[in-house]
C-alpha cells in the first residue's frame, strides 16, 4: 500500500503545531506569578499550581493513550482542547487570585486537557512519517515550546493583557483561544490507512543493531517488565525535573541575582523576563526540532547522552550565570534548548526500543516521568526559594541530570524470545 492516494501529510504537521501552541500554555505560568505574589501568594504557592498542572498532564496522558484507538485521535484531541479551554475560562470567571480555585481549574483541569490532547500529534505524526520519526516528533511538539513565548508575550510586553485588562480577563481570553486552536488543529488528526507508507520508504538500521521495521511491538505490560523502561524513565525524571524547575524560577531567581549585582528592580524584571520569554522559550522550541533531526542521524541513545551531559553542567553553572545579563541569556538558551530536546528524544527512543505501533499507549507511561519531575523540580525550587537558596536547587538538579546521563548508557535493545 505504498504511497496510495491520501490527503497531504503536511497538514498533519500544521495541525500538530497548532494544537501544541495551545497546549504550551502550561509553560506560560511564570508570567502570572508576579501578579499572584503581589496578591499575597508565596513562591511555593505559585509552584504548587504549576506542579499539579504537570502531574495532571502526565497522569491523564496515560488515560488518553488507552483511549487513543477506541476514541480516535481527532475526538481525543478535541476533548482535550475543550477541557483545557474550560479550565482557563472558569479560572477567569470565578478564580481570580484564589489559590484553591486556580489549583483546581488551571492545575488539575487545565493539566487534564493538555494530557488528553498531547499524545495525539506524536502518535499520528509517527504513523505518517515513519521515515523521519525524530524530525516529525520534534516538529509536532515544537509548538509546545514556542507557545510559551506567544502566551507570555501576549500577557506581558506585547499584548499587555494583564496590565490593560486583569489577570482574570487574561485567563478568560486564553481559555477561548486554547479551545479554538486545538479544535481547528484536530481536524487533521487521523491515522493513515492500514499498511500505508510514504513513497520510497525503507526502514533503516538503528545503531547498526536492529532493523526498525523488525523491532517487536511491546505491549504496555511487556514494556513495564523491561529494565530499559526504568532506565529511560528515571533519566527523563531527572532531565525534565531540572528543566521544569528552571521554568518556574526563570523569572524570580535571575531577578534576585541581578538585583544583588546592582541592577535596578525594573531592569532586572525586564532582563529576566526576556531570558524566559525569548531566550529560554525560543530555544525550547528549536531544541525539539533540532535534537529530533540530529537523533535521526546520531541515534536516540547518543543524542540523549549528549543532551543530558550538556544540560547537567549548564544547570550547575547557572548559579554563576544568573547575575550577569549576557551569561543569563546564554544559560537560559542552553537550558531551554536541551529541555526541549526531551520531548523529541524520549518519544522516539520509546518507539525505537519498544516499537512504533504501540507508542501511543507506551509513551504515556514513559511520560509519567515528566509528571514526577514536574512535582520534584518545581517544589524543590519553590522551597529553596523561600529559604533564599535558589543556587542549591540548581546544583542538586544539575547533579541529578548527570546521573541520568549515566543511566542511559546502559540502555540496550530488549531481548525478544524467539517464537
Amino acid at each position: 500500500m505504498e504511497n496510495q492516494k491520501v490527503f497531504n501529510r503536511g497538514l498533519v504537521v500544521l495541525g500538530a503545531i497548532l494544537i501544541q501552541l495551545a497546549l504550551g500554555a502550561i509553560y506560560a505560568w511564570s508570567v502570572f506569578t508576579p501578579s499572584l505574589k503581589s496578591a499575597g501568594w508565596s513562591s511555593e504557592d505559585t509552584q504548587w499550581v504549576f506542579a499539579i498542572g504537570l502531574a495532571s498532564f502526565a497522569l491523564f496522558m496515560v488515560f488518553a493513550g488507552k483511549k487513543l484507538n477506541s476514541w480516535g485521535p481527532r475526538t481525543l484531541s478535541w476533548t482535550g482542547g475543550i477541557i483545557l479551554g474550560i479550565g482557563y475560562l472558569l479560572a477567569g470567571l470565578f478564580g481570580g487570585t484564589n489559590f484553591t480555585a486556580l489549583l483546581i481549574l488551571i492545575g488539575l483541569i487545565g493539566g487534564m486537557g493538555i494530557g488528553f490532547a498531547y499524545v495525539v500529534p506524536i502518535a499520528v505524526g509517527m504513523r505518517w512519517f515513519p521515515d523521519k520519526k525524530g524530525m516529525i516528533t520534534g516538529l509536532a511538539v515544537a509548538g509546545f515550546g514556542f507557545g510559551a513565548t506567544l502566551w507570555v508575550k501576549l500577557a506581558g510586553s506585547w499584548g499587555h493583557l494583564i496590565e490593560n485588562t486583569s489577570l482574570s480577563t487574561t485567563f478568560t481570553i486564553y481559555g477561548i483561544a486554547f479551545a479554538a486552536m486545538v479544535i481547528i488543529g484536530g481536524i487533521w488528526m487521523k491515522f493513515p490507512p492500514a499498511g500505508w507508507k510514504p513513497k520510497g520508504f525503507e526502514a533503516k538500521e538503528e545503531n547498526q543493531k536492529a532493523v526498525v521495521s523488525k523491532i517487536k511491538d511491546f505491549t504496555v505490560n511487556e514494556m513495564l517488565g523491561k529494565i530499559q523502561f526504568y532506565l529511560i524513565f528515571f533519566t527523563f525524571v531527572f532531565s525534565a525535573g531540572a528543566g521544569l524547575m528552571s521554568i518556574g524560577l526563570m523569572k524570580l531567581y535571575p531577578m534576585q541575582a541581578l538585583m544583588e549585582s546592582g541592577v535596578s528592580e525594573t531592569a532586572a524584571s525586564a532582563i529576566s523576563g526576556t531570558a524566559m520569554a525569548v531566550f529560554y522559550s525560543l530555544a525550547n522550541g528549536l531544541g525539539r526540532i533540532i535534537w529530533g533531526m540530529l537523533s535521526d542521524k546520531l541515534g536516540r541513545k547518543r543524542s540523549i547522552i549528549l543532551m543530558t551531559a550538556i544540560q547537567g553542567v549548564t544547570v550547575i553553572l547557572f548559579t554563576y550565570m544568573a547575575g550577569s545579563e549576557m551569561l543569563l541569556y546564554l544559560g537560559a538558551t542552553l537550558i531551554g534548548f536541551n529541555f526541549g530536546g526531551n520531548f523529541a528524544l524520549f518519544p522516539t527512543i520509546t518507539a525505537d526500543t519498544f516499537g512504533a505501533k504501540n507508542v501511543g499507549q507506551n509513551y504515556p507511561f514513559v511520560f509519567l516521568a515528566y509528571g514526577v519531575g514536574g512535582i520534584l523540580g518545581p517544589i524543590l525550587g519553590g522551597k529553596m526559594g523561600d529559604l533564599n537558596n535558589f543556587a542549591l536547587a540548581f546544583t542538586i538538579s544539575g547533579i541529578a541530570v548527570l546521573i541520568g546521563t549515566l543511566l542511559i548508557l546502559f540502555v540496550k535493545p530488549p531481548k525478544v524470545k524467539e517464537a
